[in-house]
């Protein structure tokens, strides 16, 4: 089951592990693997919170191939970059509109992005923006469990009424 809501981010400092990977070819387990493994030694954590970020070249979405590549990092919010560990590099999340899906399922998988993307979104008086779409996987995250929760976060503008 999902809601939407349309919210503002402010600009974030992120600290994670990247990796290119592709929906056929997924490799976001290996950035989640090196970053659970220094997590604990970041310093200035703003919170316990986990972001997935997709970061997506602008034509991405044009024309979706499961082989096309986009970069993922899985980070923590900080406060300041200080003593950044080996094998992490921070990232500067721009601020701006967002749509936010909070979801509760086993998954957060292709066929709810399909949703927002082909569902949603067309109906919305919003189009997507060229900015890294996220998830926020808080306490009630659990991998792959019925129960599990996660914030989608998708990058939106106005549509323009008049051309």
């Amino acid at each position: 089951m999902m809601d939407v809501r349309i919210d503002i981010l402010t600009s974030k400092k992120l600290v994670g592990c990247r990796v290119l990977t592709s929906l056929n070819n997924d490799k976001t387990y290996l950035a989640w693997r090196s970053f659970m493994s220094g997590r604990k030694v970041v310093q200035h954590q703003v919170n316990s919170v986990l972001i997935s970020l997709s970061i997506y070249d602008p034509d991405y979405f044009l024309d979706i191939n499961i082989d096309s590549a986009f970069e993922m990092l899985a980070a923590v919010e900080v406060s300041q970059y200080e003593n950044i560990p080996e094998g992490m590099e921070t990232f500067d999340l721009p601020g701006g509109l967002y749509a936010v899906f909070d979801y509760k399922g086993s998954s957060t998988g292709t066929a709810i992005y399909y949703h927002i993307l082909n569902d949603w979104l067309p109906v919305s008086r919003y189009k997507l923006d060229d900015r890294p779409h996220f998830q926020i996987l808080g306490e009630n995250n659990r991998n792959n469990e019925p129960d599990s929760e996660a914030e989608i976060w998708i990058p939106i503008t106005h549509k323009m009424l008049y051309a």
